[in-house]
C-alpha cells in the first residue's frame, strides 16, 4: 500500500454446496474455543467448520470444527477474506437461526455481517495497518413486493418446517 490511502476490494465467498454460513468480528482468540463449544452445544447432528483470522502475534488462521471439509472450506474462505479478527463458520445439517443467538453471546464476538445460504461477497478494506471487513453483500435485491398470495406461501412455509404453530 505504501501510502496509498484506502482500497477496498470484493471477496465472493466460496461455498460450492450453497451452505448455509456465518460471517463476523472477534477480538481474542480465544474465539476459537468458544464458538466451537457453542456450536457442538445446539445439536448432536449440527456439523460445522470454522475459521478465525488472528490480527496480532503469530497472525495464524486459528480453525475448529467436526466435519474437516467444512473446516477446509472455512479456512480457505478465511484466508481469501484475510481481514484480522474475522471468523467465518460453515453449517451442515443445521440451520443459522439454531445458533445466531448464541454465537452472538459469545463474550469475543463483536459483530455478526451476515448468516446465509445466498451468495456472499465480502468488502474488504486494506490500509497500511491491515485488512477489516467493511461489510457483507448477501444476496440479490428484491424484485417486488409481497401480495397476498406470497404472504400465505410464507405462512404455510414457516408452519411446514416447523417454526410457528
Amino acid at each position: 500500500m505504501n501510502g496509498q490511502g484506502l482500497q477496498v476490494e470484493r471477496v465472493s465467498v466460496d461455498n460450492p454446496e450453497g451452505l448455509n454460513l456465518i460471517l463476523g468480528q472477534s477480538h481474542f482468540i480465544k474465539t476459537v474455543e468458544d464458538l466451537h463449544e457453542v456450536l457442538v452445544g445446539t445439536s448432536s447432528e449440527l456439523r460445522f467448520g470454522l475459521a478465525f483470522c488472528e490480527a496480532s502475534g503469530r497472525r495464524l488462521v486459528r480453525r475448529s470444527g467436526n466435519d474437516e471439509s467444512l473446516v477446509e472450506l472455512a479456512v480457505r474462505n478465511a484466508l481469501a477474506i484475510g481481514a484480522g479478527h474475522s471468523f467465518i463458520v460453515f453449517l451442515r445439517a443445521g440451520f443459522p437461526v439454531n445458533v445466531l443467538n448464541q454465537v452472538k453471546q459469545v463474550p469475543e464476538v463483536c459483530r455478526v455481517y451476515c448468516a446465509t445460504s445466498n451468495p456472499v461477497e465480502v468488502l474488504v478494506a486494506e490500509s497500511e495497518l491491515g485488512r477489516g471487513i467493511v461489510g457483507a453483500i448477501d444476496g440479490a435485491p428484491p424484485l417486488g413486493v409481497e401480495g397476498p398470495a406470497e404472504v400465505t406461501e410464507r405462512h404455510e412455509l414457516l408452519r411446514t418446517i416447523g417454526y410457528k404453530l
